[in-house]
């Protein structure tokens, strides 16, 4: 298979078709080799145009997916990520999405659930280069509150409510985007802060996974 070629499709035919316009954008999802972020197993499939498995399920810790590249490229696109913007990327499983915007961004703070995951992650950065991309390990509705304030957070996958803890992580006209799912019907969000209020509006259907400890909470009736 034709890694390159497929990538160039990727970008003409799932992305841009979109209404990703956006040259920074394009440049890194058409530079960027999708398959070296996931298994070796199934990188024949890292350009089709849906969510695709990235890390297999190990005891406690779920499986973890990459978001489809259109759904990942229209949610940057309503960022309208800048090379100024000091970005929170959480829960990006292999490290794709921290990849991205390393090539558009001023700096980018990576969150992951735990160590090994972290670690797997800095290890493919660091051979793609990404210098600019620091690598942490944690609970993810918790985000990285040492680094911040982060002009721009990205959600790498489903949430059940606002992610409230991150909107305390957000710079004054910070932008925060996510898919917020309702059962199985997911819409992407854009959240906007002004000073201490953060306001929302939806920007498309969208589905996804959702991400450990954004789950919805058990709901006890009696």
């Amino acid at each position: 298979m034709n890694f390159a070629t497929a990538r160039l499709h990727m970008v003409e035919s799932q992305i841009r078709p979109n209404g990703v316009r956006d040259p920074l954008i394009l440049d890194a999802f058409a530079s960027l080799p999708r398959e070296l972020f996931v298994p070796e197993n199934r990188q024949q499939l890292a350009y089709i145009d849906e969510g695709l498995l990235a890390v297999e399920a190990q005891g406690d810790e779920p499986a973890r997916y990459l978001l489809q590249p259109m759904v990942l490229a229209r949610l940057l696109e309503a960022v309208e990520p800048s090379r100024e913007d000091h970005v929170l990327d959480v829960g990006g499983a292999t490290g794709y999405s921290a990849a991205i915007l390393s090539r558009i961004a001023a700096k980018v703070d990576a969150l992951e659930t735990s160590a090994a995951l972290a670690d797997a992650m800095k290890k493919r950065l660091s051979l793609l280069g990404a210098s600019n991309v620091g690598v942490h390990a944690g609970a993810l509705e918790k985000g990285v509150p040492s680094q911040k304030p982060f002009s721009l957070i990205v959600v790498n996958g489903a949430v059940a409510e606002e992610p409230k803890a991150l909107f305390d992580q957000l710079a004054d006209g910070g932008r925060l985007v996510a898919i917020m799912r309702r059962g199985w019907l997911g819409r992407a969000w854009l959240y906007e802060k002004s000073g201490d209020v953060v306001s929302g509006r939806p920007l498309f259907d969208a589905s996804a996974d959702y991400l450990p400890g954004f789950e919805p909470q058990p709901q006890f009736t009696f």
